[in-house]
């Protein structure tokens, strides 16, 4: 059996998605995303896992440090990663969203003007979405807290994930538009899913049996 590298999302996620590949008979041993260990070894399983902050799963699997992989799908949207998406995990669920103050008095993209300025660490998207819509804009990259921009006038809207709105809603913020969902995929490096086709799509096929068996 051909060794395969797993790399795997440290923080919230990491302990659902291994529940979900112990449950399918993937990975044998415990694992636990504290270790400061970067690499562990499941001998009985022939699997080499990597701990890897979220957004640089997908990095490993393109260029091929890992075979398979499991990243959110705003983030391979946003990297436009080369990657083949096999499964949704279902996990994580959230929404990309377009969001501007209340009280701007604007409850849909067709009530707003021809430019403007949108804080998001989801530069790709939001340029992209913006540009289908004819809609100029300016695009500002912040990695946290996008929520403050339009209330300090930094940006005249945003663009982040939301899951139950909450946090718009504290910040007086509405949802005008929704880009895409977002959840977890399974996601595989492209020469590893020809190399390792039976073994890969043995791991998909039985992660597959689990998600539903959940559901």
């Amino acid at each position: 059996m051909s060794r395969l590298t797993i790399a795997l999302p440290k923080g919230r996620m990491f302990d659902p998605v291994v529940q979900i590949l112990q449950k399918a008979g993937i990975v044998g041993r415990d694992l636990d995303d504290s270790s400061r260990k970067l690499v562990l070894k499941d001998e009985k399983k022939d699997i080499d896992i990597i701990l890897s902050k979220p957004a640089d799963v997908h990095t490993y699997v393109e260029h091929g440090v890992a075979d398979l992989g499991v990243g959110g799908k705003d983030v391979l949207l946003e990297a436009r990663a080369n990657v083949a998406e096999i499964l949704d995990l279902g996990l994580g669920a959230c929404r990309l969203v377009v969001a501007l103050p209340k009280d701007k008095g604007i409850t849909s993209l067709d009530q707003l003007p021809p430019t403007g300025i949108v804080a998001t660490k989801y530069i790709n998207v939001a340029q992209s979405f913006f540009d289908k819509q004819g809609i100029q804009v300016e695009t500002v990259k912040l990695n946290g807290s996008i929520e403050l921009a339009p209330i300090i006038d930094l940006s005249d809207m945003i663009v982040d994930i939301t899951s139950t709105g909450t946090t718009l809603r504290e910040n007086n913020l509405i949802e005008i538009a929704e880009i895409a969902k977002s959840t977890a995929r399974l996601i595989v490096n492209r020469v590893s899913y020809k190399t390792h086709h039976n073994r890969i799509k043995y791991i998909a096929d039985k992660v597959d049996e689990v998600i539903k068996n959940n559901s």
